[in-house]
C-alpha cells in the first residue's frame, strides 16, 4: 500500500508549511485526479497512521476529486473526458490523446490554526 508513504510525505510537507506560519494544521485539502494512481479510500484510511507521531495528529484530510480533461482537436479547447474508460470529448465524442488534467495529486490548501 504505497498510499501510506504518500500520506507520510503529505504530513511532512504540511508540517513544514505550518512551521513557517507558526501554527498547527487542522486540515489538509488535496486534489486527486482519477489517473493519479492513488486510491482515495486507501489514502484516507492511512491518514491517521501517518499523522500519529506528528503535529498533524487529529487533523483531517479533505480530498477533492479531480476531473479528466484533454484538448479536443474538434472543439479547439480543453474539454472533460466522457469517462475514465473513454478518453473522448464529452461534448462531441472526438478521441482526446492530449490529456491535460486527471493525473494530479496536489495540496491545494491547508487550514492552520494559531
Amino acid at each position: 500500500m504505497h498510499e501510506l508513504s504518500i500520506a507520510i510525505s503529505i504530513v511532512e510537507v504540511s508540517e513544514e508549511a505550518a512551521c513557517e506560519q507558526s501554527g498547527r494544521v487542522v486540515a489538509v485539502h488535496l486534489k486527486l485526479g482519477p489517473l493519479s494512481g492513488v486510491v482515495k479510500e486507501a489514502l484516507l484510511s492511512s491518514w491517521p497512521l501517518a499523522c500519529e507521531r506528528s503535529s498533524l495528529k487529529g487533523s483531517r484530510l479533505e480530498i477533492e476529486d479531480g476531473v479528466i480533461a484533454g484538448f479536443c482537436t474538434q472543439c479547439g479547447v480543453v474539454q472533460p473526458a466522457e469517462s475514465i474508460q473513454s478518453m473522448a470529448c464529452q461534448v462531441c465524442g472526438t478521441p482526446m490523446p492530449d490529456i491535460r488534467t486527471g493525473r494530479e495529486m496536489e495540496i491545494v490548501a491547508l487550514e492552520i490554526s494559531d
